[in-house]
């Protein structure tokens, strides 16, 4: 940790950004979700745009406040063997009864973090609390995206035992920093999800299915462009870091063939039907007679969001080297 802190402000390899999807598209899954909802729901959310788009990085934020944030990202099928997204215990009672629990956060969560995030999104629906319904709407985005995510399923997350270093932050930054913009975001409106636990584990398995694009695709890109092709220089906050270069970056979105605009077009659905389908289960509740925030709890938030930034943390938690 004190190593990555004294490298900051130095001339350094550094991902775009070192967050999972990068804060540039968390925020903009969550912001495009909202508009996919139903008109019960839209309004309310519509008010609150602004805390659902900029804390939809807040669990990335906590990582180094919550030592047990970070496995709730991840899950690192690989190392369950074959097929592990069709074997794994779909329950958390069932999973840290045929595994222990540390080995389970050791690999990561986030299938099952999902499910639990959803359950209490649901019960905060139930229960009108507004200060609950933004701050877990805000999470349960964050998680869903990352698990669409193919780099969020394996232990090679950014390349380190395939000498890809800093695939991670190409993936998931670097290529939507470039070329979001051009992404087709009409994904339709948010559905009801009938089974919430199984469809989180559809995600991880669609993403792991994806992995090997992402990694030999890198590959081959790398060997047809020299290496001080392959990188450049840029002022962030004041800082000059190295990064893929824009035509490398560009080659290698073209050889996914789309895949990170199709990855992200399903988070934001998949987000807005969790969000969808926590209210229905929850009777469907009017949004729009909730009691509003108090003074205190808007002091509450503002609070929380100076108590996180900034943060920086690494693709994940345990990368300390």
């Amino acid at each position: 940790m004190k190593l990555r802190l004294a490298l900051i402000g130095l001339l350094i390899w550094l991902p775009p950004q070192a967050f999972s999807w990068g804060f540039f598209a968390h925020q903009r899954i969550n912001r495009l979700a909202v508009f996919t909802l139903p008109p019960e729901m839209i309004r309310f959310y519509k008010k609150h745009l602004t805390y659902i788009t900029e804390n939809a990085v807040n669990p990335d934020k906590r990582r180094y406040v919550i030592p047990q944030e970070g496995p709730r990202h991840f899950i690192d099928l690989d190392v369950y063997g074959d097929s592990a997204a069709l074997k794994l215990p779909r329950t958390w009672a069932a999973a840290i009864t045929k595994y222990t629990e540390d080995s389970l956060l050791k690999h990561g969560i986030v299938p099952w973090h999902i499910n639990r995030v959803k359950n209490q999104l649901t019960e905060a629906f139930r229960q009108h609390d507004q200060l609950a319904i933004l701050r877990l709407s805000a999470d349960l985005g964050h998680y869903v995206a990352d698990a669409c995510v193919p780099l969020h399923t394996t232990r090679n997350y950014n390349g380190q035992f395939t000498d890809q270093r800093g695939i991670h932050g190409l993936w998931e930054s670097r290529l939507p920093e470039l070329l979001a913009d051009q992404y087709d975001y009409l994904v339709g409106p948010a559905g009801y999800i009938a089974h919430p636990q199984t469809q989180a584990w559809q995600i991880v398995q669609q993403s792991q299915a994806a992995l090997d694009s992402v990694l030999r695709f890198e590959k081959e890109v790398s060997a047809e462009i020299a290496t001080d092709r392959k990188y450049s220089f840029e002022e962030r906050g004041g800082t000059t870091v190295r990064v893929y270069s824009a035509a490398f970056s560009r080659r290698y979105h073209e050889r996914l063939h789309g895949q990170v605009e199709r990855r992200m077009r399903q988070a934001i659905r998949l987000v807005s039907s969790y969000w969808y389908t926590c209210w229905v289960d929850a009777g469907q509740p009017d949004l729009n007679n909730l009691q509003p925030l108090t003074a205190a709890q808007q002091q509450l938030l503002l609070e929380e969001k100076r108590q996180l930034y900034p943060q920086f943390t690494p693709e994940r938690a345990h990368e300390t080297e």
